[in-house]
C-alpha cells in the first residue's frame, strides 16, 4: 500500500520540488563537464587549465599546470553539488512518501550523464501530478468546515 504525502506538507512539497529541479539542472550540467573533463584527462592525458600562460583556457599536461586546475576544480564542485542533489532528492522523496527505488533511481541522475534531466522532468511531473491531486483533496476536506462557520 502506498502512502500518500500529507496535506499539512503542501508548502514544503512546493518548496521541495523547486529546490530538487534546481540541483537536478546543476548537478546534469556537472556531470557533462565532468565526462568532458575525463575524456580530456584520461584520452588525451591533460587537465583544463584556466587563466595560465596559455590563455583564459588550455589543454596542458596535468604536470605543466600553473594556472588553475580547472579538472580539479569540475571534479571538486560536481562531487560537493552532488551531496546538495541527494539532500534534495531525499527531502521530495520523504514529503511525497515514494517508495525507497524511486530515491534511488533520483539519486541515479547525479552520476549517469543526461539521466538527471530525464529523470527530473518525470518525477517534477509525478509529483506535480500528485501534489495537484492533494490540494484537490485538500479543498474538498476543507468545504464543509468552512460552510458551517
Amino acid at each position: 500500500m502506498a502512502l500518500a504525502p500529507k496535506v499539512e506538507n503542501i508548502p514544503k512539497i512546493r518548496g521541495a520540488l523547486k529546490f530538487y529541479k534546481v540541483t537536478s539542472v546543476i548537478t546534469g550540467l556537472m556531470l557533462l563537464a565532468l565526462v568532458v573533463m575525463m575524456v580530456f584527462r584520461y584520452g588525451y592525458l591533460v587537465d583544463i587549465e584556466f587563466l595560465g600562460p596559455q590563455g583564459l583556457l588550455a589543454l596542458t599536461p596535468r604536470e605543466m599546470i600553473v594556472g588553475i586546475n580547472l579538472s580539479i576544480v569540475i571534479l571538486t564542485v560536481h562531487g560537493w553539488f552532488y551531496v546538495v542533489y541527494l539532500v534534495a532528492d531525499f527531502r521530495l522523496w520523504s514529503f511525497m512518501r515514494w517508495p525507497f527505488g524511486i530515491f534511488l533511481l533520483i539519486a541515479a541522475g547525479g552520476v549517469v550523464p543526461f539521466l538527471s534531466f530525464i529523470v527530473e522532468h518525470f518525477m517534477h511531473r509525478r509529483a506535480a501530478r500528485e501534489l495537484q491531486a492533494l490540494e484537490a483533496k485538500a479543498a474538498t476536506a476543507q468545504s464543509p468546515v468552512e460552510a458551517s462557520h
